[in-house]
């Protein structure tokens, strides 16, 4: 498992970009080191800190092989940091990564903590028809990560799997339980470590 490449990319005006009509998505691959911050990637902005501003989404990583996936699908070409992530991975299931696993990458210490939330700012990156829904409905999320040691990473850079929690739930499991499994959310509130955020979206989904 290693890093393919390593993306970042600055705020800039988007009509289509939800109410705030500024994203970051648009991320461009890296040259050389990068340094890793307490909330982020060097070089790298999210415009909406509201919804993208929390520690626990300081970095997000999607896998190639999810990226070629997309690509049979939707007939056109997804480069590196195609889906607005500062990490392309090779030769890892990011889906089925754990939340609180613990990841190597360079100096850098990183931890799973959610997936990604398909929202209007990548719906309009993307202009294809009913995109939210289509990436909802294939459970491929790809995974946010927060910084527990920082450091610096760059592509090449093989992920060591340092922790993996026993029983935990999956990124593909936290996904599921977002949109309303019980059950899953369940899981991931017993687990100790989750974020905090958790909290408030398990309130919305056992209360429904």
């Amino acid at each position: 498992m290693r890093i393919l490449s390593v993306n970042v990319g600055r705020a800039v005006a988007a009509e289509w970009a939800g109410t705030l009509r500024r994203t970051a998505i648009d991320k461009r691959a890296a040259e050389g080191r990068v340094a890793v911050h307490e909330n982020g990637l060097a070089g790298d902005e999210r415009a909406d800190l509201v919804h993208h501003g929390h520690p626990d989404q300081a970095v997000y990583a999607y896998a190639r092989e999810d990226h070629d996936w997309w690509e049979a699908r939707l007939g056109r070409e997804l480069g590196d940091g195609a889906f607005g992530e500062n990490l392309t991975t090779s030769g890892a299931d990011v889906t089925e990564a754990l939340i609180g696993e613990r990841w190597r990458i360079g100096t850098a210490l990183l931890e799973v903590t959610a997936p990604r939330i398909p929202c209007v700012t990548f719906r309009g990156w993307m202009g294809e028809p009913g995109w939210v829904r289509r990436f909802t409905l294939a459970a491929r999320p790809g995974a946010y990560l927060r910084v527990v040691e920082q450091g610096e990473l760059g592509a090449g850079d093989e992920i060591e799997v340092l922790v993996r929690p026993r029983d935990g739930a999956t990124i593909r499991e936290a996904f599921a339980a977002y949109h309303g499994d019980k059950d899953l959310m369940r899981k991931i509130l017993a687990y100790p470590g989750h974020g905090e955020k958790w909290d408030a979206i398990a309130e919305r989904v056992l209360k429904s």
